[in-house]
């Protein structure tokens, strides 16, 4: 789904904003569009995750049903959730990112033992985390028999996720060479990128002469 906005108005004081003159987001609407505050909502948390300097947004530019999804927004810290007893294997799943190395074996076989189905969402998250193991390495980690699942569903899965992994981490230093350190939004956006698009780029930034090039492909090819 593509959640460009038609525009943006950025003050001439720099692209935080002010309380007086903030940044405003452009959308036209040309015909009747019952979901069209539901769609400006996602352009509007997108435009924010790409943009995590703008601390001023037009509050009027902003949909009544946004503001109040924001308002009712609650936060749950995972180090405390973590700290429980007897976690539900889904529970247990969203934590995995903050635990301790020390914690992530035991935690991980847990979570398999009774949820096997979670592998493919298991497997990735210790990818990210343990970056030096191999994808054949984890499996072993968290005893998962890469015989059973050499042909299944599962296993494409989780050899997809860990090529687009690896993909990501190299294609990321690359263009840190060329284009010097990326800002938070950028990684963000390339980590997203799926497999073929990874590679499409690799080959692309053989090209790059700084951080514009990236910037102009990024805007062609990962919108």
């Amino acid at each position: 789904m593509n959640h460009r906005l038609d525009g943006v108005l950025w003050p001439q004081r720099g692209p935080a904003g002010t309380a007086r003159r903030p940044v405003v987001k452009l959308e036209l609407q040309m015909q009747r569009d019952t979901r069209f505050k539901h769609r400006l909502g996602a352009q509007t948390l997108r435009f924010l995750q790409l943009h995590p300097e703008v601390r001023h947004l037009g509050p009027a530019q902003l949909p009544r049903e946004l503001q109040l999804v924001l308002d009712e927004v609650i936060w749950i810290s995972l180090e405390e959730l973590g700290r429980q007893e007897e976690l539900d294997p889904l529970l247990n799943l969203l934590t995995l990112p903050v635990r301790r190395k020390a914690e992530l074996q035991e935690n991980s076989q847990r979570i398999l033992q009774r949820r096997p189905d979670l592998a493919p969402a298991v497997v990735p998250i210790l990818m990210q985390r343990l970056h030096t193991f191999s994808l054949e390495q984890i499996m072993v980690y968290v005893n998962i028999p890469t015989h059973a699942l050499r042909h299944s569903r599962a296993a494409q899965e989780l050899i997809a996720e860990g090529q687009a992994s690896g993909e990501a981490k190299a294609t990321l230093r690359q263009l840190t060479h060329r284009c010097g350190p990326l800002s938070p939004a950028a990684t963000a956006r390339i980590q997203a990128l799926p497999l073929d698009q990874l590679e499409a780029l690799g080959l692309a930034l053989l090209d790059f002469s700084g951080a514009d090039d990236l910037a102009a492909w990024l805007a062609q090819h990962a919108g």
